[in-house]
């Protein structure tokens, strides 16, 4: 497996500046996100405070960065890390069913997630997963209910119905369900993930729900449960000036470490965080 000298989460201004600046110091990384970008960013109607490109939409700003990246020859890999792992000289990173490795990584994840269901991360590791296709394994035979807050979450419900002895869809969106034969939709507003030393059922705004596991698929995760053992106060990751968290090659840049919440700062705490990852891989030579 090749491991990378720099994994990047995030595809704002943050990350994508963090990318540029690894790449101009030559070093292998990975960019993990959304090929179109920032989806806030197409939003603006106007952005004045962006030093060198005045009055322009959010859109003309959003393809000068595409096309900066395409210039500089940086891809984006359209893949959700679930979860982050400090490995002692490398991280791990799991992506549904394989895995990725970097020397270190940058979280430039902004500040859009999903708030964890009551129970979610007390219980996360003893029957609350993030990755069905990963965990499913475990479940052979069980009962399995899964909470999807998006479609991409119905295919992983069929994967596991696949091994589990029975499934609960609860979708936390509206629309029509591409889910197989046996699988049993609940729509229902989970309220608590209940359990004392694992997962024993789910409280929902009408009844409850005995199962032995819950995967929660949602399209992003607070920083501590993406990267256990990260300090994270108010929401935010804690970072000196650096960019350094209190993991060892770990390095978080843009909305995810405090407001305010603007590109140009994110652009700017993305360098710093990239030149301080480089600085961390150089020392380890």
């Amino acid at each position: 497996m090749d491991r990378y000298d720099i994994a990047i989460i995030g595809t704002g201004a943050a990350g994508l500046s963090a990318g540029i600046n690894a790449k101009i110091r030559n070093k292998n990384l990975i960019i993990f996100g959304n090929k179109e970008l920032s989806s806030k960013l197409s939003k603006a109607p106007k952005i004045n405070n962006y030093l060198g490109f005045y009055d322009l939409t959010g859109n003309e700003l959003k393809t000068n960065f595409q096309n900066h990246i395409e210039a500089m020859g940086i891809s984006i890999t359209e893949e959700k890390v679930n979860n982050i792992y400090a490995m002692g000289d490398y991280f791990a990173l799991m992506v549904n069913e394989k895995m990725y490795e970097a020397k270190s990584i940058i979280l430039a994840t902004g500040v859009e997630y999903t708030k964890p269901i009551p129970g979610e991360e007390r219980l996360l590791g003893k029957g609350v997963g993030y990755c069905a296709t990963c965990d499913a394994p475990l479940y052979k035979g069980k009962i399995v209910s899964i909470v999807g807050y998006n479609k991409e979450a119905e295919e992983e419900a069929n994967y596991v119905s696949e091994l589990a002895a029975k499934v609960y869809y609860i979708p936390m969106y509206k629309g029509e369900y591409d889910i197989k034969e046996g699988i049993e939709i609940l729509n229902k507003k989970p309220l608590e993930i209940v359990g004392d030393k694992k997962v024993e059922k789910i409280i929902f705004d009408q009844g409850e729900l005995i199962t032995d596991g819950v995967f929660v698929l949602k399209d992003s995760i607070s920083p501590s449960q993406l990267v256990p053992g990260l300090d994270v106060s108010e929401s935010h990751i804690v970072v000196n000036r650096l960019m350094q968290t209190n993991i060892d090659g770990c390095f978080a840049a843009g909305d995810c470490v405090g407001k305010p919440y603007q590109y140009i700062k994110a652009a700017g705490e993305g360098q710093v965080a990239a030149l301080s990852a480089v600085a961390y891989l150089d020392s380890k030579k």
